[in-house]
């Protein structure tokens, strides 16, 4: 009994050390598995803020960059950077409902055009021929009557007397177009439009301020403006006759320049009036200078051979006028500083009515796509006050994005 209770004991006792074996050991393996499990959690958590600290990096340089584009915007914003195209150019003008020039029932008919009334703060300075020198804000201005130039020896004219002291004028073409022009009282052009012969109606200019009674007192809204930034080459602004090599094909390149938009946003339609008059506005659009035609001292005729040059510009002009029938050009006239200013001013407004005229009769460009001004020696492109040939001198604008409304018509 007593070896019996030994061996018992004995037993137990190795029992016991075996369990305390085993628990050491689960406790051990526990522990290696906690140690495993925390370093993983630690390398899963080093990852993912590593990631994170990628993803974080990759958020801050798209940040960068949409600051840096942002900054560029506003940047090319303030520096008025030229709209790419003519839509981009006008996206800020609304477009407005334009009536028909011959929606208003008919009118009193009478022989002519009356006489523009004068208006009272408006002085004039000299009549030279048709021609009458004005002063208007201290700056002489040299008006001339368009319907010499306008109408041609077979078409029809008819002249209404519309209420408040309007007058409508319509031109009938032999082909059937007819050019209809709504003035006030005071000779402003309210709205031009050109019928053609299947009804459809191309609107040529449009100026509702001008539908008034009372006269509109100019004001140059070029001052409304910044100063011009000019954000293109010179050669994109500027393009000169003169430095063509033979090689090139001229209706090609005039056509292309012509087609370029305005080099900054037109923030409102302007009259045909207020474009003329003001260089600010004028200076929006590009400019052709066509310095290989030029004139005698003190003369406006154009020479056969140089008539003869007006070839490729007149194609461009007419290729463009298939595209958009109311494009409107701006011919320019210039002198030197020979003889007095009030004659140059005249002389120069001459000179732009015979290269119209030109391209009229000899090319057939529609007199009432294209406006002349005289400008004298006011902007003269050699600064000196001797003769010289190169100051008289033409140059082109198309001036279609300034004055033609963006319009819709019933």
């Amino acid at each position: 009994a007593g070896r019996r209770r030994t061996g018992v004991a004995a037993k137990a006792a190795a029992d016991a050390e075996a369990q305390k074996q085993a628990d050491a050991a689960k406790a051990a393996t526990d522990d290696a598995s906690k140690k495993a499990a925390e370093d993983a959690s630690a390398a899963a958590k080093a990852i993912a803020d590593q990631e994170a600290a990628k993803i974080a990096d990759a958020q801050k340089i798209a940040d960068a960059a949409n600051i840096a584009t942002a900054a560029a915007q506003a940047d090319a914003a303030s520096k008025g950077a030229a709209p790419l195209t003519e839509a981009a150019a006008l996206s800020a003008i609304v477009p407005i409902l334009v009536g028909s020039a011959i929606a208003e029932p008919k009118g009193e008919l009478i022989t002519a055009l009356p006489a523009p009334v004068a208006p009272t703060n408006v002085e004039i300075i000299k009549v030279i021929n048709n021609s009458t020198i004005i002063n208007i804000n201290n700056v002489y201005i040299v008006e001339t009557p368009e319907a010499p130039r306008l109408i041609q020896a077979d078409d029809e004219v008819i002249v209404e007397r519309l209420p408040r002291g309007r007058t409508r004028e319509t031109i009938v073409r032999p082909n059937g177009v007819q050019v209809v022009t709504i003035r006030n009282r005071f000779g402003d052009i309210i709205q031009r439009s050109r019928i053609l012969p299947d009804g459809r109606e191309v609107f040529l200019a449009y100026a509702p301020e001008y539908d008034s009674e009372e006269y509109v007192v100019y004001r140059d809204p070029g001052l409304d403006l910044p100063p011009l930034q000019l954000n293109v080459p010179i050669r994109d602004y500027i393009l000169s006759v003169s430095l063509f090599d033979d090689s090139v094909d001229q209706e090609e390149v005039y056509y292309d320049f012509l087609e370029k938009p305005p080099i900054e946003r037109v923030t409102r339609t302007y009259s045909v009036e207020e474009v003329k008059r003001s260089a600010r506005i004028r200076d929006t659009v590009r400019r052709i200078d066509l310095d290989t035609i030029t004139f005698g001292l003190g003369s406006t005729d154009i020479k056969d051979d140089q008539i003869e040059k007006l070839q490729s510009v007149a194609d461009a002009m007419l290729k463009l006028l298939e595209k958009n029938p109311a494009e409107t050009f701006l011919i320019e006239g210039h002198t030197d500083a020979i003889g007095s200013d009030i004659a140059n001013l005249a002389l120069s407004d001459r000179r732009a009515a015979s290269i119209a005229n030109a391209l009229t009769n000899a090319f057939g460009v529609p007199s009432e796509n294209m406006t002349t001004q005289g400008y004298g020696e006011r902007y003269l492109k050699v600064k000196t006050q001797k003769p010289n040939e190169l100051n008289r001198r033409v140059a082109i604008r198309r001036i279609t994005s300034l004055v033609a409304p963006v319009s819709a018509s019933k």
